[in-house]
């Protein structure tokens, strides 16, 4: 089965059997899964997360969702990469379906291309699971999405301002629930949002996105990275997101790096090839060893499930990406 993004949204709570995500949609990947977790917490399922960067990978997915700990009767095994599972990875899958009907396996990819959505592994999912493309094609849906995020913050716009919000924005959905964001914090008693609030709130406001801060990566600027990351800070950005972001042109580099023939397949758009190649060029091979680990540590900071200080741990992850290194060694 196919479903929208608002569709799924509304099947979280009853989800089971195989899902998969893909898409390059931050804002729709992350409400749904914030979604999925928040479930998972009320209905004391056990989560686990598994990050695939070889096909040897999915012999682990496979064999925690065979097994329980003595504390849980569900388990939800959470899947990122874009590496899909060999022939016996398959038949496991396919065994996985047959006799499961309690646990989740949701994996999340990036946007995948038409040959890959015709695979064994996306046909078999589709056909006894879930599959949720993370678009948002068409103005109507981007408006419908932008709606629902209003509505959290109980705010409506009229006609006048959802237009000067979408040309403002284009298609960037998550600078536009930045700005629904920021213009309801600005006026808090304004429930009706018309196009003169969002105008004197965003004009001198909307300087940086989180796509400004991935083009300062790939182009190794340090100081203009860090100056963006501190403005979206300031500007009430959530960590995870820009985790999202940090994390996204990772593994795509690392990816990139293994496949430098399939840039389009990996989902980078055409106008951006030459930025990611320019970054293989100026960054050291050895450094991608690190940044898996690194991007587990900020995760577990900014969930609370570490002592670390997750702002000083995605500078250190933005230096990375620009080549350079926080930490100096000396010799005594």
């Amino acid at each position: 089965m196919k479903l929208d993004y608002v569709q799924a949204l509304k099947r979280v709570a009853d989800a089971r059997g195989v899902w998969i995500l893909h898409g390059q949609e931050p804002l729709l990947e992350q409400n749904l899964l914030d979604a999925f977790r928040q479930s998972w917490q009320q209905q004391e399922i056990e989560r686990q997360r598994y990050d695939i960067s070889s096909v040897n990978d999915w012999k682990n997915v496979f064999n925690a969702l065979n097994s329980l700990s003595l504390f849980s009767q569900q388990l939800a095994v959470e899947v990122h990469g874009n590496i899909k599972p060999d022939a016996n990875g398959i038949k496991q899958l396919k065994n996985y379906i047959q006799q499961n009907e309690l646990n989740l396996l949701l994996v999340v990819m990036p946007k995948q291309d038409s040959s890959s959505l015709k695979s064994s592994f996306f046909q078999l999912i589709e056909a006894n699971g879930v599959v949720v493309p993370l678009t948002a094609t068409y103005p109507q849906d981007r408006q419908r999405i932008l709606n629902l995020e209003a509505e959290k913050l109980g705010i409506q716009l009229d006609a006048d301002a959802w237009q000067w919000l979408m040309q403002h924005h284009e298609h960037n959905l998550l600078a536009a629930k930045n700005s629904l964001m920021r213009v309801s914090d600005t006026f808090p008693e304004q429930k009706l949002i018309q196009i003169e609030q969002l105008y004197s709130c965003l004009q001198d406001q909307s300087r940086y996105t989180t796509y400004d801060l991935s083009d300062a990566l790939l182009a190794g600027n340090l100081a203009q990275a860090v100056k963006i990351f501190q403005y979206l800070v300031a500007a009430g950005e959530p960590y995870s997101l820009i985790l999202w972001t940090l994390s996204k042109e990772m593994r795509l580099l690392m990816q990139l790096y293994e496949q430098p023939q399939n840039a389009l397949q990996l989902g980078i758009w055409k106008n951006k090839v030459s930025l990611y190649q320019q970054a293989l060029r100026r960054l050291h091979p050895h450094c991608f060893l690190a940044w898996p680990a690194l991007l587990l540590r900020i995760d577990a900071a900014i969930k609370g499930m570490s002592e670390e200080n997750p702002e000083h741990l995605i500078i250190q992850g933005v230096a990375e990406m620009c080549g350079k290194s926080l930490f100096l060694s000396s010799t005594v």
